[in-house]
């Protein structure tokens, strides 16, 4: 009998908790601010119009990142700008590059990260392409020295500009079939053809650069409509530019029919040194436990081929958007609500691993942290991150949530921890329970992640602003929460590879000294 009324009790506990929940004033208000006073359009206006790309050690990373301190102290949230180490100032200048001969035509690219600037008049000279079906690395150590005077064209000649999917819509299955096997068979050869030079992506440039070249031309294609991806230069002295594979293909061919082509290419750009980088950091601070963190998360950076709107503009709008409806909603939380956008993220999770080892203190006292990274689309899996009992306060919080994002979000506990990949990795190795928000892609590997299309225009505002709702009440809910979450891990499963069981990773130290070698 005692058994039957205890459990009765315990149901009526649980109804009255999720009746409060439904009408609980700071997650309706939480959901009402979200929708009915949106700041996010203006936010990413803001930062990805007027600021621009993100590039560590640019202006424009300086910009942002004294724009976010603005924005958090106009909202009432102390922020500060917090050094980590320090980084080779650059900053892009104009690029243009044209083909001059055998006719006129201006080409789509632009010079890669870090690359050296050229003059105002720029260089201009005629194409070499890579040799290919090499016996050896002696035939090609022959060939180098013919590079001198000239700029080479170093990435493999697309047989289509077109992505799959188009062809899966058009083409006859032979057709389709046909091509993938003769592409493969020309990747394969091209692949076999470098590893025989005895370089890479990143060696090649610099031997053709000390052969004499006088430039390099890249096409990263992203495998999509007019996409290619932009990371860094290697050179020292000479030009690195990626063209768009239609302008790429052109010339490739143009060199092997015999036709000599010659281009100009100019790709001003300006060295400054040394200098430092940052952490913009904002905090609400907790009135009970103010030892006691929750951390929303989003590195701020980007590479600079467009103008790094979904990776991770979207995820620094989602945490910026959270943090100003909590200061308006929740304005006295329980625990201390941080912020971190982090910096150099694409060469590391630098940033995020130097808040971790810097901040021992605040890692100790984590409660929750929440990522979000990967693109502009709705969030769609949540995963325990390895903690053995994530399971009992993540679904917790996530009952508060709206049935209508929830409905989109499949769990997985107790799941695994990061080995990388993004910012939560940092805080999980030091044993920090801290989540990804992982979203919808959107075409986000082919079409924005890294390329010269993550521009304004791909945001997905219903989702963000479904995101920024989601982020809102799991970090009321976390702060709210009477009991400190659990750090126990889980037993890793066995790694396939080796046949050993996999192990928790540890943290590792940021590189606090980028380019600067």
């Amino acid at each position: 009998m005692k058994s039957l009324l205890l459990n009765t009790l315990l149901l009526l506990l649980s109804f009255g908790a999720l009746l409060a929940q439904k009408t609980n004033p700071v997650i309706e208000g939480i959901i009402k601010e979200a929708n009915e006073n949106s700041k996010l359009e203006i936010l990413a206006h803001e930062m990805t119009d007027l600021i621009g790309p993100r590039l560590v050690g640019t202006p424009q990373m300086k910009k942002a990142n004294d724009w976010a301190v603005a924005k958090y102290e106009s909202w009432g949230i102390p922020a500060k700008n917090e050094a980590w180490g320090e980084w080779r100032g650059w900053e892009r200048g104009i690029t243009h590059i044209d083909m001059v001969h055998p006719r006129i035509q201006s080409l789509r690219g632009t010079q890669l990260a870090w690359n050296p600037s050229t003059s105002k008049e720029g260089v201009t000279a005629e194409l070499a392409v890579l040799p290919i079906s090499l016996k050896d690395s002696l035939e090609f150590d022959k060939w180098l020295p013919t590079v001198k005077g000239k700029i080479v064209l170093i990435s493999m000649h697309q047989p289509t500009g077109r992505p799959d999917y188009n062809w899966e819509e058009f083409a006859t299955e032979s057709s389709f079939t046909k091509m993938k096997d003769a592409r493969d068979t020309q990747t394969k050869a091209w692949r076999e053809n470098m590893k025989i030079t005895g370089y890479n992506r990143r060696t090649l440039p610099v031997a053709l650069e000390k052969a004499g070249a006088v430039g390099i031309v890249t096409s990263n294609w992203s495998r999509g409509f007019g996409v290619n991806k932009i990371f860094s230069a290697y050179t020292k002295k000479i030009p690195t530019v990626d063209l768009e594979l239609e302008d790429y293909g052109m010339l490739y061919r143009l060199v092997l029919s015999g036709n000599q082509p010659q281009i100009t290419i100019v790709a001003q750009s300006k060295e400054l040194g040394k200098v430092p980088t940052f952490n913009t950091i904002a905090e609400i601070k907790g009135t009970e436990k103010p030892d006691e963190y929750v951390i929303l998360s989003a590195h701020f950076d980007s590479w600079d081929g467009g103008t790094g709107a979904t990776d991770n503009g979207t995820g620094t709008l989602v945490m910026m958007e959270a943090m100003r409806i909590l200061k308006k909603m929740y304005p006295n939380p329980k625990r201390t609500i941080l912020v971190g956008h982090w910096g150099s993220e694409e060469q590391g999770l630098n940033g995020s691993r130097a808040f971790v080892e810097d901040h021992p203190e605040i890692v100790k006292g984590v409660q929750a942290s929440f990522n979000q990274d990967n693109g502009t689309g709705r969030v769609v899996r949540l995963s325990g991150g390895g903690f053995l009992y994530a399971y009992d306060y993540l679904s917790r919080w996530l009952n508060a949530v709206p049935k209508e994002i929830t409905d989109h979000i499949e769990t997985t506990f107790p799941g695994t921890p990061a080995r990388g990949g993004s910012d939560y990795a940092s805080f999980q190795a030091a044993g920090a329970p801290a989540f990804s928000l992982s979203s919808l892609n959107w075409s986000y590997w082919d079409y924005t992640w890294h390329t010269n299309r993550d521009t304004y225009d791909k945001i997905i505002f219903d989702d963000v602003r479904n995101n920024a709702i989601l982020t809102a009440i799991l970090t009321y809910m976390a702060s709210e929460d009477p009991e400190r979450t659990s750090r126990v891990k889980s037993v890793l499963p066995v790694d396939t590879r080796t046949g050993e069981p996999r192990v928790w990773p540890t943290p590792r130290s940021p590189n606090r000294k980028g380019g600067l070698d």
